[in-house]
């Protein structure tokens, strides 16, 4: 097994070739914010939160899906890279409609820690304030569009892991969003197992189970891992 070395934040770091920068940093125990990844599906580096600075290059690389190189020296808490992060958060915050107090994922959410993370305790941008529908149509579930950050996970743990794929993603820039089956409500959607598999991945409130009010969003993310492992190693047929 190939092994890099490398060096984050001045802590020198052993991880086997082929690993992400995001990976090796959290073998290091240092601590990088994201939303978009998650263990036990791919990454693509959709929300720039886990930008880091590596010595030698000119550009800032996301941390999910940059390969660990043999000697890189990584910094992932810059002034520059905090103001970056800070932003970002911001930009989530305005270009949606993220009403905290009245959200199921009130207290669990990824976003409020993020924000919290990064310092970010109001938005220096105006609020698009953009007209989302709320698709009901299932009987087990919701979608609210007005808390979705276009992270995928949705998408990606349907069609990676479940391997239905009844999410998409439509449209592009400020006019994205994310569809069920061939733009149809979630309800008339025959490829949907009810697995809630989405729901668990969705880092927000924006995809629930119907009865839950503020504050009961509850999810089982480990699985996802746990699921992809046994499947690459057969697990489940011993």
């Amino acid at each position: 097994m190939a092994v890099k070395t490398l060096k984050i934040d001045d802590i020198d770091v052993a991880i086997e070739a082929g690993a992400t920068l995001l990976q090796a940093a959290q073998e290091a125990g240092v601590p990088i914010p994201k939303l978009c990844a998650m263990k036990g599906i791919s990454s693509i580096g959709a929300c720039r939160l886990c930008l880091v600075e590596v010595e030698g290059i000119n550009k800032l690389l996301p941390a999910c899906v940059t390969e660990v190189a043999e000697g890189m020296v990584v910094h992932t808490q810059t002034p520059k890279l905090q103001e970056y992060r800070r932003m970002t958060v911001e930009l989530i915050f305005a270009e949606g409609n993220h009403v905290c107090s009245i959200c199921v994922a009130n207290g669990n959410c990824e976003l409020q820690d993020v924000a919290i993370e990064v310092g970010m305790d109001h938005s220096r941008f105006t609020y698009r304030f953009p007209d989302r529908g709320v698709d009901l149509s299932h009987p087990s579930f919701g979608i609210d569009h007005n808390r979705c950050i276009l992270c995928t996970r949705c998408v990606r743990v349907c069609d990676e892991v479940e391997g239905a794929h009844v999410w998409d993603v439509a449209n592009r820039g400020a006019a994205c969003y994310i569809v069920s089956g061939l733009n149809q409500p979630w309800g008339e959607v025959s490829a949907c197992t009810s697995c809630g598999k989405c729901v668990d991945a969705c880092p927000t409130g924006a995809i629930f189970r119907k009865g839950e009010t503020t504050g009961e969003k509850q999810r089982d993310r480990d699985k996802f891992a746990f699921l992809s492992t046994a499947r690459e190693k057969r697990e489940w047929t011993r």
